[in-house]
């Protein structure tokens, strides 16, 4: 699936001497010369009480793996994310390398409860790892403005996408090309044979799936388009093939049009539809998905409201972590069950414009129902969920998050978030209640 598009974009390149010679490559100073260091560190408590009652309950609980089952789990751990980006070398064709080391550290895990918040690496026996870390780098050429990368990398598409939404960031192990030839079009294609979860240390567990429990695929494949013709419209096309397993497709779209100086509105749609393939190893899937959010701004408010719809009995699953852009996707649920619908409200306001500038509060609210379950292949990856007729469920978060504006903390970010969960026994979370704090601290620089 690859190796034609990474020939025709090659091509194209070698043979638009115009392209040549404006192009990115034309521009390159050196390895050393254009490259850049980063230095990220993380510190992150996270506290979840699964309540009782709802799928908290004992015989729901056998569906569940032993460390998400009801109870306490709290963490608190620190990151450390080294990253360095080289420039590329002069000529036709420039060579160049990037590379990271990540570094996790247990500050407290709760007196044992740990292991359900996921910050954390866990030994075979589910108890927390004292420290954990792991390292990679990628191999990149680049002609004009094309770029091919083959290597440990983060990956950021909407059907296969690095996530850093915990202690240290997800990564991708593969060939990832990305062309800019034709601006505002953006052409990407990709070959992975793993990806690395968040909380990994090592390099050979495959592909994290985030639903079926069904037998892995052993490779996944992508091709996309995003035309960006401006600032307020952009549109993307995916095609992803996760081997033997399901066919997914992505359409998504912003469109974004100021009302005066202090308005403005916006639309937000992204669309899956996934089908099963080849061995079909998490069992029959016929799912299409979609979303669509509006958002109104006046001054420093921001009011959205948003509609998201399963169509088909299986839920909406996806590899990797963040490969998830549906509106509905939050903080302890996705919504994404066979056959739900759900809508979303939200409220957030800037600070700034009442003399705390960084400052930045979120309310969100969500409820899914007309959840059903009954029709799921009963030899597939997702019959162990459990899922029933009727099901239905709410999540309600707040946040608040500050970023230091000036002087030598500048960039530091601060959050808090208290996220809360409630369903009935047809649907396949947890009812529960979150605190999470986390700092950042960045560093970065050149050569």
């Amino acid at each position: 699936m690859l190796l034609r598009p990474v020939a025709l974009l090659l091509a194209s390149a070698l043979l638009a001497p115009a392209a040549l010679a404006g192009s990115a490559q034309s521009r390159s100073q050196g390895v050393v010369e254009d490259g850049s260091w980063s230095l990220l560190n993380r510190s992150v408590f996270d506290q979840r009480d699964y309540k009782h009652g709802g799928r908290n309950s004992a015989a729901r609980n056998a569906y569940k793996p032993r460390n998400e089952r009801s109870g306490k789990a709290e963490e608190w751990a620190y990151g450390l994310m080294g990253s360095f980006q080289s420039g590329f070398s002069q000529g036709l064709v420039g060579v160049g390398v990037d590379a990271h080391a990540y570094l996790g550290v247990q500050l407290n895990s709760g007196g044992g409860r740990a292991g359900k918040a996921r910050l954390l690496a866990v030994d075979n026996h589910g108890h927390p790892e004292n420290e954990y870390s792991r390292g990679g780098a990628a191999v990149k050429l680049r002609v004009a403005n094309t770029v091919l990368s083959y290597g440990e990398q983060r990956v950021k598409t909407p059907v296969f996408s690095a996530s850093d939404s915990r202690l240290l960031p997800e990564t991708a192990t593969g060939l990832l090309l990305t062309s800019n030839e034709r601006d505002p079009l953006k052409l990407v294609a990709g070959h992975f044979n793993e990806d690395t979860d968040r909380n990994a240390s090592s390099h050979d567990q495959g592909f994290v799936v985030n639903y079926s429990n069904g037998r892995q695929g052993n490779s996944f494949d992508l091709a996309g388009a995003v035309w960006n013709p401006n600032a307020t419209f952009s549109t993307s096309l995916y095609t992803s093939r996760y081997q033997d397993s399901w066919n997914q497709h992505y359409l998504g779209s912003t469109l974004s049009h100021a009302l005066d100086d202090h308005r403005s509105l916006s639309l937000d749609l992204n669309l899956y539809r996934t089908t099963d393939t080849g061995k079909a190893l998490s069992g029959r899937i016929d799912n299409t998905t979609w979303s669509l959010v509006s958002r109104y701004n006046l001054g420093p408010h921001g009011f959205s409201l948003g509609w998201q719809q399963v169509d088909g009995n299986t839920p909406f699953d996806y590899v990797s972590r963040g490969a998830i852009y549906i509106a509905n996707a939050v903080q302890m649920s996705d919504f994404n069950a066979p056959n739900e619908k759900s809508w979303q409200a939200r409220y957030d306001l800037d600070m700034g414009a009442y003399g705390v500038p960084g400052l930045n509060l979120t309310a969100l609210y969500v409820r899914g129902f007309a959840i059903d379950g009954t029709h799921v292949d009963p030899n597939g990856g997702y019959a162990y969920l459990g899922y029933g007729k009727g099901g239905k469920h709410w999540e309600r978060d707040l946040e608040a998050r500050y970023v230091v504006q000036s002087g030598k903390a500048k960039g530091t970010a601060f959050s808090l978030r208290h996220n809360v969960h409630r369903g009935n026994t047809a649907q396949a979370e947890l009812d529960g209640d979150q605190i999470r704090l986390a700092v950042e601290w960045p560093l970065a620089g050149g050569f």
